[in-house]
C-alpha cells in the first residue's frame, strides 16, 4: 500500500505542467528586444524566461510568498489562518496559497475553489519541490502568472505596461507588477486606478520597512504614475521576426542584429521611402554583414509602406531582375581565368548578336574602353561582348559556384542577357557572394596564402549558429585572390552620387568596391558595396514589379548604400595579396602586356595567370619620313632616311567612336604619293553595322526619312564608291556618309574603294 502510494507520487505530476502555445520572440546579440508575435491563443505569453529580474523578485516574494525559500511548497501557517478566516466568514476570503501552489493551480487552469482542490494542489506543490529547485520554480511563475487582458508573464508584462525589459524596471514599476497577478481581472493598468495605487504603495512601504530600499527610493516611488494602457511591442525588424517564426515558431531567438546600427538603418529607409513614394516607387531592402563572422547585422525586409504596397512582403529573399550587378563576377571569371588584365582595352561600339543588339544606358559609344572603367561606368556594350568572348557557359560556371538559387535554367535559356539583368537573383545571394569574396581575399591575406575549402558559405542571422568556413587550403575557391582584388579596386572607381562625388578628396569618407544594377523597364535598381569589415545591400522598386521613371541603381539605390556605410565603422582598404600577383611592364594606352612596339609603358602587379594574354595588339612599327608627315618604305626612300616610329593604331570602327572622346588619338599619316603600299587597309560599316532589319521613319509631313549609311576606313582620305544593288549611287571621300532611300524589301549594300577593296552588307527595308 504504501509503495503504491509512493508510485503515485512519483508519476503525479506531469512531466511538462505548461503546454500553453508562446508568442515568437527575437532579440538583438545584446538581448534587446526587436519584435515579437503574439500567441496562438491571442495571449501576449511569451517564453519562459531564464532569469528573474532582483527588483521583481523581491516584491512578488514580500507580497506572495515570504517564506519561499523556507517552506516544502506549502506553508502550514499560512494555510491555518486561511481556513480559520474563510470558516468564520462562511466563504473563501483568503487562499493562504505559497508561490508553490499557485504554479500548479495555473498548470490546471485554475479549477474552482475547494477544499479537495486544495488539496491536491498541496500534493503536487510538494513533488514540484523535490523536482525542481526554487529559482526554476520562480521563474515558471514569473513566466505563466497573469497580468491583466491578454498579458502573461512578467516579460511580456513590462514591456507591454513599461516599453522596456523587466530586468530595468524601477522599484515602483516592479511593485506595480508584482500585485498584479493576485486579482489581474479586477486590477490592472488603465482600469481601478486607485485600488492598484494603493495595493502598490503598500507593497512599497513593506519594501521600506523591511529595508529593501532606503526612505529616498520610497518617498520617489510613491509618487511615480502608473501605466495608462498597453504599449505596443517594438517592431525594430518585422521581416526578419516573420522569417525566424516560420522556423523557430513560439520560441525565443536571440539574433545577430545590431539593435542601433538596425535602427539607424530603418531610420535612413524611412527618410527615403518618404522621397520615393513621392514617385510611386513604395518598397526598399537592405541588408547589412559582418564579413569575419558572416552574422547578419542588419535586416531590412521591405520600407514601412502601406498594406495595398505589399508592405509585409520580405524582399530580401524574392528574386529579382539582376540588372548591371553580375558585371563584377564576369570581370572577376575573366581575370581568374588568365582571359583579361585589368586595365586592358575592350571594345565598345554599335553591336549585334542575331536579335540581341545591347546599348549602353546613355546610348553613346566609347570606340575602345579600358576594362577597369567599362566595370566602374557598368557599360554595357563591353561587358556583351567580353560575355562573348570569354564564353557564356564558362561564365554560367563560375555563377554556379556561387550557388545562386534563382539562377534556375542553363546558359542558353539566359544568353548573353545574362550579363545584364536576363537571370534573377535575390539580395541575400547576391550580398553573400559579395561577402565571401571579401573574406577569401581577408582569409588569403591573414593565413599565409591559403584559401578555406568553404568560403561562399550562407550568413546567419541567430546567435547560436557559427559560420564553418572549412579547411585551409592552397586552392582557390572560386575566383583567386588577386581576381578579387583587382576586381574590387575597379569597383572602388565607381562614380559615386552627387552627393559623395568628391569623396576622394575628404578624410572622413572610406574606401568603398561597390556596383550599382537597374533592370530592364526600371523595375529594380540595386546597390551593393563591400569593405574590408562589412557588405552592404540595396534594393529598391516596387514588390509587384511595376516600373517608374527614374528607378535607377545610381539615383535610388546609391543614397541609402552610402548613408547606411555612414553609420558603420570606417575600415582599411583591403591588403594587396602579393603571393597571387606578379609585376610585369603594361603597355599604358592599351592596358596589355607591353610589347616590344610600345612606346610607353609602366610596371603594374597583375594576376598570376594574366601572364598567358597576348601582348598588345595595337601598337605596330611604322616607317616615316624624316620629318614624321607621311609613311614611307624602301620603294620611295633610302633607308637609312626612313623614320622608324611605335603608333598605337585601332581598328577603323573602333577609331571612329575613340577619337570622338579621345582627341589627342592620332590616326597613321597617309603614305606619300610616290610610295607603294604595303600594308593593306581595312574598312567597316559603322551603320549599319550588323543590323539586318532597319526600320525607315516618316516625319510630320508623311515623308519618309533618307538612310545614312556610314562607313569607317583605315585611309579615309581614299576614294570609296557606293552601290545598292549592283546600282551605282554615288562616291564620298575623306567623310563616308552617303544618304539613300530605297524601296522596301531586301538589298546588297556594296562598298569599293578605289584600291579595289570591297565591302558588302545586306539589309531589309521596312516602313
Amino acid at each position: 500500500m504504501v509503495f503504491s502510494l509512493l508510485v503515485f507520487y512519483y508519476f503525479c505530476l506531469p512531466n511538462q505542467l505548461f503546454k500553453d502555445p508562446t508568442a515568437t520572440v527575437i532579440t538583438s546579440d545584446t538581448d534587446e528586444l526587436l519584435g515579437a508575435l503574439i500567441a496562438d491563443d491571442g495571449q501576449w505569453r511569451f517564453p519562459e524566461t531564464n532569469n528573474v529580474p532582483d527588483k521583481f523578485k523581491t516584491c512578488i516574494l514580500l507580497f506572495e510568498d515570504e517564506y519561499f525559500y523556507k517552506h516544502p511548497g506549502f506553508n502550514p501557517i499560512s494555510i491555518f489562518k486561511a481556513f480559520k478566516e474563510n470558516l468564520s466568514s462562511g466563504s473563501v476570503k483568503r487562499g493562504g496559497s505559497t508561490i508553490t501552489q499557485q504554479v500548479i493551480r495555473l498548470s490546471r487552469k485554475g479549477p474552482s475553489r475547494t477544499y479537495l482542490e486544495k488539496l491536491k494542489e498541496l500534493i503536487l506543490a510538494t513533488r514540484l519541490e523535490f523536482r525542481l529547485s526554487k529559482d526554476e520554480i520562480l521563474k515558471l511563475y514569473a513566466s505563466h502568472a497573469p497580468f491583466g487582458g491578454n498579458i502573461v508573464g512578467v516579460d511580456a508584462a513590462s514591456w507591454r505596461y513599461f516599453n522596456r525589459s523587466a530586468s530595468d524596471l524601477s522599484w515602483a514599476e516592479s511593485a506595480t507588477l508584482a500585485v498584479l497577478p493576485n486579482a489581474p481581472s479586477l486590477i490592472y493598468p488603465g482600469k481601478n486606478q486607485k485600488r492598484l495605487l494603493n495595493k502598490r504603495n503598500r507593497l512599497l512601504k513593506k519594501l521600506f520597512e523591511n529595508g529593501s530600499i532606503d526612505q529616498l527610493t520610497y518617498e520617489l516611488s510613491i509618487v511615480e504614475h502608473l501605466p495608462q494602457k498597453p504599449y505596443p511591442l517594438p517592431q525594430i525588424a518585422p521581416h526578419l521576426l516573420q522569417k525566424i517564426s516560420k522556423t523557430h515558431k513560439g520560441r525565443h531567438v536571440k539574433t545577430t542584429l545590431r539593435v542601433n546600427l538596425q535602427e539607424q538603418a530603418n531610420t535612413i529607409v524611412k527618410q527615403h521611402y518618404d522621397l520615393l513614394k513621392q514617385n510611386e516607387i513604395y518598397n526598399i531592402s537592405v541588408l547589412v554583414l559582418d564579413i569575419d563572422t558572416r552574422k547578419v547585422l542588419t535586416y531590412i525586409g521591405n520600407s514601412p509602406t502601406d498594406k495595398a504596397h505589399q508592405k509585409s512582403v520580405d524582399i530580401i529573399d524574392k528574386p529579382r531582375s539582376t540588372g548591371s550587378i553580375l558585371k563584377p563576377f564576369l570581370y572577376a571569371a575573366m581575370l581568374d581565368s588568365g582571359d583579361l588584365l585589368p586595365n586592358t582595352l575592350v571594345a565598345d561600339i554599335p553591336t549585334q548578336f542575331g536579335s540581341y543588339q545591347p546599348e549602353n544606358f546613355d546610348k553613346s559609344y566609347d570606340g575602345a574602353v579600358h576594362a577597369n572603367r567599362a566595370l566602374s561606368r557598368s557599360l554595357n556594350v563591353p561587358a556583351v561582348r567580353m560575355l562573348k568572348d570569354f564564353g557564356l557557359d564558362r561564365f554560367y560556371y563560375y555563377l554556379q559556384q556561387l550557388k545562386l538559387k534563382d539562377l534556375k535554367y542553363n546558359a542558353n535559356h539566359y544568353g548573353l542577357s545574362l550579363v545584364l539583368g536576363g537571370a534573377e537573383s535575390n539580395l541575400w545571394d547576391l550580398c553573400k557572394s559579395y561577402a565571401a569574396m571579401a573574406s577569401t581575399l581577408n582569409h588569403f591575406n591573414a593565413n599565409s596564402s591559403q584559401y578555406f575549402t568553404n568560403e561562399f558559405t550562407q550568413p546567419i542571422y541567430n546567435s547560436e549558429n557559427t559560420v564553418d568556413f572549412g579547411k585551409l587550403t592552397l586552392e582557390k575557391n572560386v575566383f583567386d585572390a588577386a581576381s578579387i582584388y583587382l576586381t574590387f579596386e575597379s569597383m572602388k572607381q565607381v562614380n559615386r552620387p552627387n552627393s559623395d562625388e568628391s569623396w576622394e578628396f575628404y578624410d572622413s569618407s572610406q574606401d568603398i568596391a561597390w556596383k550599382t544594377g537597374t533592370s530592364f523597364g526600371f523595375r529594380d535598381a540595386w546597390a551593393i558595396g563591400t569593405t574590408k569589415d562589412y557588405v552592404v545591400g540595396v534594393w529598391v522598386g516596387n514588390a509587384d514589379g511595376e516600373g517608374r521613371p527614374g528607378l535607377v541603381g545610381i539615383q535610388t539605390a546609391a543614397p541609402i548604400l552610402f548613408d547606411v556605410f555612414g553609420v558603420l565603422p570606417k575600415s582599411e582598404w583591403f591588403a594587396k595579396p602579393y603571393d597571387e600577383m606578379i609585376e610585369v611592364s603594361i603597355c599604358k594606352k592599351s592596358g596589355y602586356r607591353a610589347s616590344s612596339t610600345c612606346d610607353e609603358t609602366e610596371m603594374r602587379y597583375i594576376q598570376n595567370s594574366g601572364q598567358k594574354t597576348e601582348p598588345c595588339p595595337f601598337h605596330q612599327l611604322v616607317h616615316l619620313d624624316v620629318h614624321g608627315r607621311f609613311q614611307v618604305n624602301s620603294s620611295c626612300e633610302v633607308v637609312s632616311k626612313i623614320k622608324n616610329q611605335p603608333w598605337f593604331v585601332l581598328p577603323p570602327l573602333q577609331a571612329y567612336y575613340f577619337k570622338n572622346k579621345n582627341p589627342f588619338y592620332k590616326a597613321l599619316p597617309p603614305y606619300r604619293e610616290d610610295c607603294t603600299e604595303s600594308i593593306a587597309v581595312s574598312m567597316e560599316f559603322i551603320y549599319p553595322n550588323r543590323q539586318n532589319t532597319i526600320f525607315l521613319p516618316k516625319d510630320f509631313d508623311g515623308n519618309t526619312n533618307d538612310l545614312v549609311l556610314r562607313v569607317a576606313h583605315s585611309k579615309p582620305e581614299l576614294e570609296l564608291y557606293w552601290y545598292i544593288d549592283n546600282q551605282f549611287v554615288g562616291s564620298t571621300k575623306d567623310i563616308h556618309d552617303m544618304a539613300i532611300l530605297p524601296e522596301e524589301g531586301e538589298h546588297v549594300i556594296t562598298v569599293v574603294d578605289e584600291l579595289g577593296n570591297e565591302l558588302k552588307h545586306k539589309i531589309t527595308i521596312l516602313e
